[in-house]
């Protein structure tokens, strides 16, 4: 990888629980050059079939350690499974922590209104690795004035 992707490369430990991976079910990898996010894959025993209105936790076969507390890692759908099967997260978003070394867990939701197989190498999620800012509280009476104000939830208007 040549240029700025190359300025904000991270080695991460990868850890494979499951045989088939690297045989007959992909590492996580980045479709294009241009990808944001690696696509993770399905690790279940076998294809099994999710139901409207339910949510299955799959295994990925893996588990990551990042070891860096300035970064994280955050599990996203997939778009297209999320608009035309209404597969999404069942915790719409997922957060691993940079100490974390546990299994790599999708939590999968059935929003739709068809049953949704999962079968073993199907690419279910993403996992985009972000930097991670830690905040330090500073304690204030007042805050200086903003052009927004104190206006809460919508206070700005539509559109």
């Amino acid at each position: 990888m040549d240029g700025p992707a190359q300025a904000h490369a991270l080695e991460v430990e990868l850890k494979i629980i499951d045989a088939r991976l690297g045989d007959s079910i992909p590492l996580p990898e980045y479709a294009t050059a241009g990808a944001a996010a690696m696509d993770l894959r399905a690790a279940p025993e076998h294809p099994f079939e999710l139901q409207p209105g339910e949510s299955a936790l799959v295994p990925t076969g893996l588990a990551i350690h990042i070891d860096n507390p300035g970064w994280c890692a955050l599990i996203l759908p997939r778009s297209g499974l999320g608009h035309r099967h209404g597969l999404v997260l069942g915790n719409l978003t997922g957060l691993i922590d940079a100490d974390y070394q546990g299994p790599l867990m999708i939590s999968c939701w059935n929003r739709g209104r068809a049953a949704f197989t999962i079968a073993p190498g199907d690419r279910i999620a993403q996992m985009m690795f972000v930097p991670v800012a830690r905040a330090r509280w500073r304690r204030v009476d007042d805050f200086a004035p903003s052009a927004r104000g104190t206006g809460g939830f919508g206070s700005t208007g539509v559109g």
